[in-house]
Parts: structure tokens; C-alpha cells; sequence
């Protein structure tokens, strides 16, 4: 969800008021307010704080050094038009979105935060599974946790020995149980953590467990996919999938190489 981490449209990033470091003092006994200030109201973006150096995101460094990230990503000509499913006739009733948004991809955004966390050394230079790559530049994050970048494609193909490389990595004891979830509890823990996701994620919560794909992914041709789509969601929808999977394949393909190898 790095899409939501960062200003749209490419915009320069400034911190976030509710998550900017406070002071407490003379005549600080109020925490501030976000997007009021003495009465009057303002746009909640862009915010009136400072930015910081090369942070593409409106959360300080300081936060985002508390997590230890894991990507996740999907060839677009796969997540674009799954997407696009979810916000046309039948599915929009369901979930709510009824107009599709090529900025919503989030692959840029996911490259920029990537980078910036590589550039100050919290992530790599190791990648799971992989020989070294890239040096750390700051000295206080010198020892970043390794690069943790999951393609769903190798996940589908291999899921047991993708998870058990990702455990080791982030130190979680592997249980082969991680791959299924078919008591009740589980279902009902599932289906409370996407309730706010109604539509997107029905086939996940209907199914019991994660099982290697019998048959890797059959790579097709643009002229077939382009077919399917213009049977699928017409003309003008085939288009608009069509220019979002060509404007960021080039994001996917960079953060591919860094996926984890089991």
C-alpha cells in the first residue's frame, strides 16, 4: 500500500502534521491540529511541514525505521486488469469502486520508497536468497535488514519454500501450517481483517489453503490478452488496462530482480 504513503501525481512529499516530532513546552498544551490552525481550516495536502531530504513519503524516517518491509508485487498484465475487474459492472456494486483510476497502480510509488529505504541502508544491501547487492550509505542503518521482495508468481509456484526463506529471513519459525487456514476461526479472522475490501479478496477467503500451481503461468501474447480484455471489458477498457500494464511494467521488471530466490 506504499501508494497511499505517497503525495499523487508524483508531487513533492512534506510530513505528515499528525506524525511530525512535537516539542512539549510553554504554551504547547494542545497537541496540533491537522488541516486547522487558529479557526481556519485547510487542505489536508499538501501539508504546511517541512519535508525530509529525499523521504518520498509523509512518514519520518524515524517511523518508518521501526518496520522491517516486505514487498509484494504481481506483473501488472496480471494485478491491472484484476483490478480493473473490481471497479466495472457486476463487482462495483459490490465493492464500491466504480471508476477505475490508472494512478492507483502504486508500482512507482512502491519503486520510490524501495530506493529511498535502500539509499539510507534500513533495507539490504542483501537480498533474501540472493549474493549481495548495493552498499548501504549511512552508517546508522550500515547492518539493514535484508531485502525481502516476494513475487506472487514465484509465491503460486513454490509457496512452501518461499514462506520458509521469508521466515528465515525476518526470524519466524516456519510451521508448514502457515499454508492453511481452514478452521473457522481462521475464516472468520479472515474474513474481519478484509471487511472493508468486500469484492477484491472473496476467492482468498473461500479457500483453505496455499498449494503449488500444478502448471506454471502460461505466458500469453499481447494480441491474445488484448482479445480476452476487449471480450471482457470492451474496447475502451482493454485500452485503458492495456496503458497502465505499458506505463508500469518498467517499476515491476526493476523490483523483480530483487525477489526473493528460495
Amino acid at each position: 500500500m506504499a501508494y497511499y504513503l505517497v503525495p499523487p501525481d508524483g508531487n513533492p512529499a512534506s510530513i505528515a502534521p499528525s506524525l511530525g516530532r512535537i516539542k512539549r513546552g510553554v504554551g504547547t498544551t494542545q497537541a496540533p491540529t491537522n488541516g486547522a490552525t487558529n479557526g481556519t481550516t485547510q487542505a489536508p495536502y499538501p501539508y504546511a511541514t517541512d519535508a525530509e531530504p529525499n523521504n518520498p513519503t509523509v512518514i519520518p524516517r524515524d517511523i518508518l525505521g521501526g518496520f522491517h518491509f516486505t514487498f509484494l508485487i504481481r506483473h501488472p498484465r496480471s494485478s491491472i486488469p484484476s483490478f480493473y475487474r473490481c471497479t466495472v459492472p457486476p463487482l462495483d456494486t459490490i465493492t464500491g469502486f466504480s471508476k477505475y483510476m490508472p494512478s492507483e497502480a502504486g508500482y512507482n510509488e512502491l519503486r520510490r520508497v524501495f530506493d529511498y529505504l535502500r539509499s539510507v541502508g534500513q533495507i539490504g544491501p542483501k537480498s533474501v536468497g540472493q549474493d549481495s547487492e548495493g552498499h548501504a550509505s549511512n552508517a546508522e542503518f550500515s547492518k539493514g535488514s535484508e531485502v525481502c521482495v516476494i513475487d506472487a508468481d514465484d509465491l503460486l509456484d513454490n509457496p512452501a519454500g518461499i514462506v520458509q526463506a521469508y521466515c528465515k529471513s525476518v526470524g519466524i519459525k516456519y510451521d508448514p501450517d502457515m499454508l492453511k487456514w481452514e478452521t473457522e476461526e481462521d475464516h472468520n479472522q479472515a474474513m474481519q481483517a478484509f471487511e472493508k475490501w468486500t469484492g477484491f479478496h472473496e476467492e482468498v477467503i473461500n479457500s483453505k489453503d496455499l498449494k503449488p500451481r500444478l502448471h506454471k503461468k502460461k505466458v500469453v501474447s499481447v494480441q491474445d490478452e488484448d482479445t480476452e480484455w476487449i471480450e471482457k471489458f470492451g474496447e475502451k477498457g482493454a485500452q485503458v488496462i492495456r496503458k497502465t500494464i505499458d506505463a508500469n511494467v518498467e517499476d515491476y521488471e526493476y523490483l523483480k530482480k530483487f525477489a526473493i530466490k528460495a
